[in-house]
């Protein structure tokens, strides 16, 4: 799956057969947002035009756009897996932290 950016939004982009274009959404806030296009060219124009659109009907309604993700995240976890966790990061020479997110990063590249 391929990414586009706008700013800081990221949207995801699939090919729909039925249709046979382009649709791209928004993943990183949520409301929902999305565009068609025939070509790169025309995907990253339409999903500009789909921010622009977007931010302008927050200020027509007086609300604030969603802001995109943090990149905190909290997880509950059982204090054995919690424990476990921590072995598994340290055995790597990695922080919680640091070892989660680049266990994270490889399982949304797979």
């Amino acid at each position: 799956m391929a990414t586009l950016r706008y700013n800081d939004y990221v949207a995801a982009v699939d090919y729909d057969p039925g249709t046979k274009l382009f649709h791209g959404r928004v993943v990183n806030v949520n409301s929902v947002i999305s565009f068609y296009g025939a070509t790169g060219e025309e995907l990253e124009r339409e999903f500009a035009t789909s921010m622009e659109t977007y931010f302008e009907v927050c200020r027509e309604n007086g609300i604030s756009p969603d802001k995109p993700y943090s990149g905190r995240v909290n997880i509950r976890l059982t204090p054995e897996l919690h424990r476990d966790l921590v072995a598994a990061a340290q055995s790597q020479g990695k922080s919680l932290n640091a070892w989660a997110a680049e266990v994270l990063k490889q399982a949304v590249l797979h």
